[in-house]
């Protein structure tokens, strides 16, 4: 969304999403939460909840990503693949940046051919890299997924353990699952620490 100094543009925000609440569509805002209307004909608001999964991924593994994007969602995850969150006309380099900054963990999803190829998932492993930086060391936030026999890239292999989703992919995908569910839990009892 681009940022606006107009006073009526978070009024016509509020107006659009209150139009379509009352004609029975749920409004999502991507990160944040949905907008839906009530039993008693209110407009209601539900904070998004769920830890947001990065998925990247080269063209050719696109099946892989979705079905490993569809068994998060089921585990309780928001995985975020471009395929579906990425808009029409939207600055995409920009929002994989934004996605990425915004995510609670950032899944690489390793083949023979990403490793090999040029593009947008060397480019996203990059930047992924850059952030996990400004991580707490002891957070777990970027994790190598092999979906294929194949050499993780050594400087993330030399610090990074992976999770292999072959031979069995619902074994490894379960293994995925427990680490995101642990560090989830990990964060939610720091985090209280920090309140209380």
């Amino acid at each position: 969304m681009t940022k606006t100094s107009d006073p009526d543009s978070g009024e016509l925000l509020a107006r659009i999403v209150r139009q379509c609440v009352r004609e029975g569509a749920r409004v999502d805002i991507d990160g944040i939460g949905a907008f839906t209307c009530g039993a008693d004909g209110r407009l209601s608001f539900r904070a998004q909840t769920r830890p947001r999964v990065f998925l990247a991924y080269v063209e050719e593994d696109l099946a892989r990503a979705r079905r490993l994007a569809a068994g998060l969602r089921a585990g309780g995850f928001d995985p975020w693949i471009d395929k579906a969150k990425l808009m029409p006309g939207q600055n995409w380099p920009r929002a994989i940046e934004e996605a990425i900054e915004a995510t609670d963990f950032f899944v690489a999803c390793f083949s023979r051919r990403a490793v090999s190829k040029r593009g947008t998932f060397q480019g996203e492993l990059r930047y992924a890299l850059e952030c996990a930086r400004r991580v707490p060391l002891d957070e777990v936030f970027f994790i190598p997924a092999r979906l294929e026999e194949c050499d993780v890239p050594a400087k993330v292999r030399r610090a990074i353990q992976y999770v292999d989703l072959f031979p069995e992919w619902n074994t490894g995908l379960e293994k995925l699952r427990r680490i995101l569910y642990a560090e989830t839990n990990r964060r939610d009892r720091r985090r209280l620490r920090l309140v209380s």
